[in-house]
């Protein structure tokens, strides 16, 4: 059953359409345990500069997810590696009160999509890299079964 549930929650996603989307990535974390030294990155290619554009992180847990919050640490780079950002945001996944699930869930899995900026102005055109590091104090993690990213054009302001 908890199969089926997977099957139709990728369906879901990949029948999604997210139309100002530029690139969007998951990483699926192997047994649901994300282990610190496991830092997945996305490489995508902006060709724009001229636009802003919102930049979401995408994350998926199972109902037995021990914590209502995930700290992660980003790292942005550009093609020749260099540095552009790094900084640690919280991801509420929960409810702290009530420990009802944020995000949109089936079965015992959620799924969420957090705005990690917006409007950003990218340098100029090229590569560019996000990796993601789980900063909770328990390694492994157990119960995040993907991350990832996604890159869209903002919508622009009326």
């Amino acid at each position: 059953m908890k199969q089926l549930g997977l099957v139709l929650l990728v369906a879901l996603l990949v029948g999604s359409c997210d139309t100002n989307a530029v690139y969007k990535e998951y990483t699926d974390i192997e047994d649901g345990k994300w282990y610190i030294k496991n830092a997945p990155s996305f490489t995508f290619e902006i060709t724009d500069t001229s636009v802003p554009y919102n930049i979401y992180y995408n994350l998926r847990n199972s109902l037995s997810y021990s914590y209502y919050n995930l700290y992660l640490t980003r790292y942005l780079r550009d093609a020749s590696g260099k540095e552009l950002e790094s900084r640690l945001d919280e991801l509420i996944l929960m409810d702290p009160k009530t420990g009802k699930p944020n995000g949109d869930g089936l079965g015992d899995l959620f799924d969420h999509k957090f705005l990690m900026k917006r409007n950003y102005r990218f340098p100029k055109p090229g590569k560019y890299t996000m990796q993601l590091k789980q900063y909770m104090r328990q390694d492994p993690l157990l119960n995040i079964m993907s991350v990832g990213i996604t890159v869209e054009k903002a919508a622009p302001s009326h």
